[in-house]
């Protein structure tokens, strides 16, 4: 039984090492972590309890590097996770099962109540790209939004 165990806990981080390489690989397939001295333009993004973006539509040009400034003007943590909406609905509910989950991945940034973070990304190829608010709950409450690289 115990070897069992062990089959099934080193299969378990088998999916989950393939669930982020999966989630890497899109991110890749649309542009990549950015050098904040590269950076072509800034853009600010509000993130608030009304588990809303400001703004959650963007158009950006292909091969732009662009600073966002994330502001967490609300009273609880948020974040902004850039990802495909399937790879980030699969992570929500994750997140809602294991809250305590700290991110590190260069596709994110976690802003606590009041603080301002950056992300730096460059966006290499045309396509959409969706981001998220991860922290259990806002996903589900709707705090999402979309960037379309031209």
């Amino acid at each position: 039984m115990a070897h069992s165990g062990e089959k099934h806990h080193k299969d378990g981080h088998e999916h989950s090492g393939s669930k982020a390489s999966d989630e890497n690989d899109h991110a890749a397939a649309l542009g990549e972590s950015g050098n904040p001295a590269e950076a072509t333009r800034t853009m600010e993004v509000d993130m608030n309890d009304a588990m809303r973006f400001t703004s959650a539509s963007m158009s950006i040009k292909r091969g732009e590097t662009i600073k966002f400034v994330v502001r967490n003007s609300g009273k609880i943590k948020h974040e902004m996770v850039l990802g495909s909406i399937a790879e980030l609905k699969k992570h929500a509910a994750l997140m809602v099962k294991f809250p305590g989950m700290e991110h590190l991945d260069p596709n994110q940034v976690s802003v606590e109540p009041g603080k301002t973070g950056e992300l730096v990304w460059k966006f290499t190829k045309a396509g959409t790209l969706d981001f998220a608010c991860l922290q259990p709950g806002h996903f589900e409450a709707g705090m999402r939004g979309k960037i379309a690289v031209k």
